[in-house]
């Protein structure tokens, strides 16, 4: 797996996630490229310099900018793991569930907005859905080596054992009540739904309540991404003082 752009790699770097090699593009003398060239070098990583149009090859994002990084596969977590942080951290569990998203660019936004938010972690099926790629990499801009992503043979299983550590699961989907009248306290996990399909009826059955975010607009959904911004920095809103 490769990946690609200067913040993807330089959060890697930070991370200590294992880099077999990092390729960079010869000629790079600016600040920004010293400071990962030389993050680089303090762990040891075997760094190759290439001209630009060798860099353009290897890319699978095209978007490089001088920077790639050939990493083992994505190491994903168990939902134990996820729930372990938190209680290392002395914190009720936040998580998001994603139900079916099967956009790169969605998933790696999703990961984004989590490790920002401080979700504790990402849950995503093992099938019918996209895996952290290199694309997803690069669009979290380097978040994807900052947040637990658990990978799990059925979403629905997972809401059932998050139940039994008394965490209250709640799906974003239009038919529900209005996301900003809901108490949101305590250990919770916000299901979000694929790309036009949305949440599965029998995952929408297994939530403790469904959240509606209100819209004044013609269309009457959001992003995957941009729902999941909602939702949790609601959260994060009511909980600003605990």
């Amino acid at each position: 797996m490769k990946i690609e752009g200067r913040n993807a790699v330089a959060e890697a770097i930070k991370a200590g996630t294992t880099i077999d090699r990092l390729i960079v593009e010869k000629g790079l003398k600016d600040a920004s490229a010293n400071k990962i060239i030389d993050a680089a070098k303090s762990r040891g990583i075997k760094i190759f310099f290439r001209d630009k149009i060798a860099l353009d090859r290897e890319s699978v994002t095209n978007r490089h900018q001088g920077f790639i990084a050939e990493v083992t596969d994505f190491k994903y977590s168990e939902l134990s793991d996820i729930l372990d942080l938190a209680k290392e951290k002395g914190e009720e569990p936040f998580i998001i569930l994603l139900d079916g998203v099967e956009d790169p660019h969605n998933l790696g936004s999703i990961l984004r907005v989590a490790e920002c938010a401080g979700c504790h972690g990402v849950v995503i099926p093992r099938h019918r859905a996209v895996s952290v790629n290199e694309t997803v990499i690069k669009v979290s801009s380097g978040a994807s080596s900052h947040i637990l992503v658990a990978k799990v043979t059925n979403i629905n299983d997972a809401i059932d054992e998050l139940k039994t550590h008394g965490v209250w699961v709640y799906a974003a989907d239009m038919t529900g009540d209005n996301l900003y009248q809901a108490k949101l306290t305590g250990a919770i996990a916000f299901v979000i739904g694929g790309e036009g399909s949305g949440i599965k009826k029998l995952t929408l059955s297994k939530c403790d309540a469904k959240l509606a975010i209100p819209m004044k607009g013609k269309v009457n959904s959001l992003n995957a991404s941009v729902a999941t911004g909602v939702v949790v920095f609601e959260y994060l809103r009511q909980n600003a003082n605990m």
